[in-house]
């Protein structure tokens, strides 16, 4: 640890009577004292008051050089790297990116309300080192007093804090209050500009003062995975547990039934992909797919859920659906399925077919969707039942994306639809062919591709995962950065390590899982939109979904089966805490009785769980924003009742 972080810290402020720049801290009347009481081999713990020698309403900023070089800024479920600021800036999905020169949505610099980040944390990866900050993400007020929020501690809620990044600068930034700047992204096609100072400002009358503690760091680092050195203790220091809510048996009860029972369209052999509770009756929006966000992903977790259930007739829906695909999905040109149904017809035109770079058949489907069709053979299998044609099926359409690596040895992100040769690469999506690929193998015994598989296991780990950089996994967010894309990963190296034994697999499998759960809220944050805030619902245990969707999607849930999995070969205190959280998330976000969200029946639940400012699209009657989608998701869904079923 540097010796050096002490006195390096920069002090300044922005009033809401001045202008847009931070100034330092005399120009306010205001005054910091720093203690020591001590450090360990890790952080240094300081104790920091702002004084006030006269009254001051506005930001105050805490500022952290980085060092020299070129950083990559970690501010976790916000910024990772330069959230590829060095990529192109035209595309349709907007996030905020980091470059010295550059239009929007470029900046030098952003500063974030705590509450977009995962965890109250903002770190720096260059010349060999780790650096970072950490602190509470919001205030407190008891007795007139300012105080910072830590678990356990007692008070009304006060003000956010906020955390930043200035590549310009190389620097990290804390505050007391905060800003979103340059701008606010609500969604990816709804931005504002820098707000004029006021809800958000901090304010102290002359004698004032409040008192924190600032964690620093400075580590020796070997690579982009050093961050975790910090985020483990940052976890420690600032987790919650989620709520406790329903048992993992109930919760698949009271979703698999609503979803059989409000959702299955028989003519369709199909689930509909919404379902909204309207005064005069449900209203359907289909969203055709072959897996994602329809098809498989909400069938083979219902047929789980069947068997689960011991229940006949949720099994023959989700049998249904699934031969459905089998038998009438595949392109005959190339052996490969189809992505998309409408009126009976198969196409490549989903509802993402306008954000593909190119037509064809989008790998991110095509290996999710063989997955899903193994996962479902197995389950069937171990109940009995032989499906040969399931079998057959995900051996043809492997074949063909067994061939399409390129000399990296990552899978396409687009596959021709007339050749299925590899037209665009560069992105995480094609992981999922290698997981379908792995988990083939495991199941047939056959070794053929194994070799291949261990190249690309490999490729990705290197180009990806060391990197902290998962980037291009589904379609709707222009290859920017996600958490969804390492989950199909994940599946392929625990498949990987199951045939193989190699004990850097479970390395590799360790370095994926970390990466995810920096997406994954270590606390409960304080969200003030109902129906959340309502409802008390729980961040802790979610996943934001991508730095492009600011909302926490029920994905990361579908991988519960493999975590468990890692913690069957390899003790991890923090692996296996993060598994509680994971599963304790997933027990309570859906309606345990009629319209608890506001919405639909018992056992209903959406996509969409908005922490933030983020996303907060969807509204109430009389205008007002909400905090969740109002509609049943049965893909959605599925990512819970897939991990939850795997525990059983």
């Amino acid at each position: 640890m540097s010796e050096n972080i002490f006195p390096q810290l920069i002090f300044s402020a922005r009033s809401i009577s001045g202008g847009e720049e931070y100034a330092e801290f005399p120009a306010f009347g205001l005054g910091a004292e720093l203690n020591r009481p001590d450090s360990d081999a890790i952080s240094d713990r300081l104790l920091v008051t702002i004084n006030a020698d006269k009254d001051f309403e506005g930001v105050i900023r805490i500022a952290m050089p980085v060092g020299n070089g070129s950083p990559r800024f970690y501010l976790p479920g916000f910024m990772y790297g330069t959230n590829r600021g060095e990529a192109p800036l035209k595309t349709d999905s907007l996030t905020p990116r980091l470059r010295i020169e550059g239009e929007f949505p470029s900046s030098p610099w952003w500063m974030v309300r705590a509450d977009r980040l995962s965890h109250p944390c903002a770190l720096a990866y260059t010349d060999g080192r780790v650096r970072g900050l950490a602190a509470a993400p919001y205030f407190l007020s008891a007795d007139g007093n300012i105080l910072e929020w830590y678990p356990g501690s007692a008070g009304e809620f006060l003000q956010y804090a906020g955390f930043g990044c200035s590549l310009e600068k190389r620097e990290l930034w804390y505050t007391l209050g905060y800003e979103n700047a340059p701008y606010l992204f609500t969604d990816s096609h709804k931005y504002s500009k820098r707000e004029e100072l006021g809800d958000n400002c901090i304010r102290l009358k002359k004698g004032g003062r409040i008192t924190f503690r600032l964690y620093c760091y400075d580590l020796k680092a070997e690579d982009e995975r050093s961050i975790h050195d910090v985020l483990i203790p940052v976890y420690n220091m600032f987790h919650e547990e989620p709520r406790k809510c329903l048992t993992v048996p109930d919760t698949i009860r009271d979703i698999s039934e609503a979803i059989a029972r409000d959702a299955y369209l028989a003519d369709r052999h199909c689930y509909s992909g919404f379902v909204f509770d309207k005064a005069e009756g449900y209203e359907y929006r289909i969203l055709p797919s072959i897996s994602w966000t329809n098809g498989l992903a909400a069938s083979v977790p219902m047929l789980m859920s069947a068997h689960t259930l011991g229940d006949p007739e949720m099994r023959e829906q989700a049998l249904d659906s699934i031969a459905h695909i089998v038998s009438t999905s595949i392109n005959p040109a190339n052996a490969l399925p189809f992505t998309a149904e409408n009126d009976g017809v198969w196409s490549n035109r989903g509802w993402w077919y306008d954000k593909q770079p190119t037509p064809g058949h989008a790998a991110y489907l095509v290996g999710q969707a063989v997955y899903l069709l193994l996962k479902a053979y197995e389950w069937e299998k171990r109940a009995g039942t032989i499906h040969d044609d399931w079998l057959e099926y995900a051996k043809d359409v492997i074949a063909v994306t067994e061939q399409s690596r390129n000399a990296d040895g990552e899978y396409p992100y687009i596959f021709s639809d007339r050749s299925g040769a590899g037209l665009a690469y560069d992105s995480f999506s094609g992981a999922w062919c290698m997981a379908a690929a792995a988990f083939y193998c495991f199941i047939t015994g056959e070794r053929e591709y194994l070799e291949g598989l261990r190249k690309s296991e490999q490729w990705y780990h290197k180009a990806y995962i060391c990197r902290g950089e998962c980037y291009g996994g589904p379609l709707d967010i222009d290859k920017n950065i996600d958490s969804e894309g390492v989950l199909s990963y994940i599946r392929a190296v625990r498949y990987l390590h199951e045939m193989t034994g190699e004990e850097c697999l479970l390395d590799h499998m360790r370095d994926a899982l970390y990466y995810e759960f920096t997406f994954k809220f270590c606390y409960n944050s304080p969200i003030k939109v109902p129906p959340l805030s309502r409802v008390g619902w729980s961040s802790c245990g979610g996943s934001i979904t991508s730095v492009t969707n600011p909302h926490i999607h029920p994905m990361s849930s579908s991988v519960i089966g493999e975590i468990k999995y890692y913690l069957s070969h390899r003790s991890d205190e923090y692996v296996a805490e993060r598994l509680n959280d994971t599963i304790l998330w997933s027990c309570q976000c859906h309606n345990t009785f009629d319209r608890e969200f506001d919405y639909g029946r018992r056992g209903w639940m959406s996509e969409r769980f908005c922490y933030s400012q983020g996303l907060l699209t969807e509204h109430y009657p009389d205008g007002s924003v909400a905090s969740t989608w109002f509609a049943l998701m049965p893909w959605a869904c599925g990512s819970i009742l897939e991990g939850l079923n795997s525990l059983l």
